[in-house]
């Protein structure tokens, strides 16, 4: 099966979330073909959490997990710690009082 560029799926992403009226910015530009993605949800409150997608290798199945969550400062640091590791690494912050992030909606979700 073909695999989506990186670049693609995150175009989708932004438009899905303008499609629901919420906000959302890439902060680090990764790899466009084949780059990991992490999603910070910030809520507005001073708190957030980091989304990474991640691999089971038992089942094959790919799935969100939380990286990080707490203070907003703590998982920016946590972000960068893994943008220090992994410069292809992308970066999205969504924004959204009501924590809504899509991620578990088809097409996102894996």
């Amino acid at each position: 099966m073909a695999r989506l560029t990186t670049r693609f799926w995150v175009d989708a992403y932004l438009a899905r979330l303008r499609l629901e009226n919420i906000p959302a910015f890439v902060t680090a530009h990764g790899d466009d073909t084949a780059g990991a993605v992490l999603i910070k949800l910030a809520t507005l409150d001073g708190k957030a959490t980091l989304f990474q997608r991640s691999f089971d290798l038992m089942t094959g199945e790919r799935k969100w997990i939380t990286l990080a969550e707490g203070g907003e400062p703590d998982v920016d640091t946590a972000a960068a710690k893994q943008r220090s590791f992994d410069p292809d690494l992308w970066v999205i912050e969504v924004e959204d009082r009501q924590g809504r992030h899509l991620l578990d909606q088809d097409g996102l979700a894996s």
